[in-house]
């Protein structure tokens, strides 16, 4: 589909587009342009750009190769178990106050 550049107006672009790539009616757009190419992606929230965030991290990105391969190999363990190592884990990290 092609869209015309007019002078002083808005680049429009067509419903038929937008219903293609997922967009919603009233969902906040973020705009890129380099190089010719203009980019249109959805504006992540907060909690989506830390997700973006930590996938893009190399340890995180192990932790769940790791993980998966885990499941896959039936070695699973209860949700509550799973907290309990967790939270004994990070009281030993925990600096110790001392009384001044």
């Amino acid at each position: 589909m092609t869209v015309a550049v007019k002078n002083k107006t808005p680049v429009v672009i067509p419903a038929a587009i937008l219903r293609l790539a997922g967009f919603k009616r009233g969902q906040d757009l973020e705009v890129k342009a380099s190089g010719g190419v203009v980019t249109i992606t959805p504006k992540l929230t907060p909690d989506d750009l830390q997700d973006e965030r930590e996938i893009r991290d190399s340890k995180m990105r192990a932790a769940m190769r790791k993980g998966y391969g885990e499941f896959l190999a039936g070695k699973t363990r209860p949700i509550g178990e799973f907290f309990a190592e967790r939270t004994a884990r990070a009281r030993k990290r925990a600096p110790r106050l001392s009384g001044a």
